[in-house]
């Protein structure tokens, strides 16, 4: 029955050029890319940074571009997150991915079957679990001050204002950089508001 079910939730799901994607990805670093989502599926980490593993990609030979790779990351998310939410084992998922998903390749099928088989008991599927992951999660926060040269919202040059910086890590265990540039009065009301938020955390 945890085969069916897992057979049906992969019915509509289009994996298209995304499995020639992992085809072109050697066996040792998908696994290593396998390793990473169950970690982000357990919490250990807010997310994959598929910026920094396309850079390290491109150093082995291969050539991925990051939205590739991100796409890669949302189909095995898929996969492990479906495994757990059925109880699936590993050999149900095995024979269920070989019937069902031909289109991947079987270096692939058979990692995410090793990975899931010796990781995969450790992901939490809880209710609470589920609807917390509905939402990305904040890693890091940078900021610089900057004098403006030429800039639409400034009247004048050599007006100061702030860039940040947000590391972010998305739902489907992605994580992006997110930049914009404020004025200084945006910059002090965006202060004001985090003081608000740190007062009301502290009655909490």
């Amino acid at each position: 029955m945890a085969a069916a079910a897992l057979v049906k939730a992969l019915e509509p799901f289009d994996f298209g050029n995304t499995a020639d994607v992992i085809r072109s990805i050697p066996q040792d670093l998908f696994a290593e890319l396998c390793e990473q989502i169950i970690q982000h599926l357990c919490g250990k980490i807010p997310g994959v940074n598929t910026v920094e593993l396309c850079q390290r990609f491109r150093t082995s030979g291969i050539a991925l571009i990051v939205s590739d790779l991100a796409k890669v990351v949302n189909v095995v998310s898929f996969l492990f997150s479906t495994a757990a939410k059925n109880n699936i084992s590993a050999e149900e998922l095995s024979t269920s991915l070989s019937s069902t998903v031909n289109v991947l390749p079987k270096h692939a099928i058979q990692v995410i079957c090793h990975v899931w088989n010796e990781r995969g008991k450790s992901i939490s599927v809880s209710e609470e679990a589920r609807n917390m992951a509905t939402v990305g999660q904040l890693i890091d926060i940078q900021w610089k001050l900057g004098m403006a040269v030429s800039s639409d919202s400034c009247r004048s040059l050599k007006y100061p204002y702030v860039t940040m910086t947000l590391k972010v890590a998305d739902p489907s265990g992605q994580i992006t950089s997110k930049s914009f540039e404020m004025t200084m009065p945006q910059f002090q009301n965006f202060f004001r508001q985090f003081k608000e938020m740190a007062a009301v955390l502290e009655t909490v």
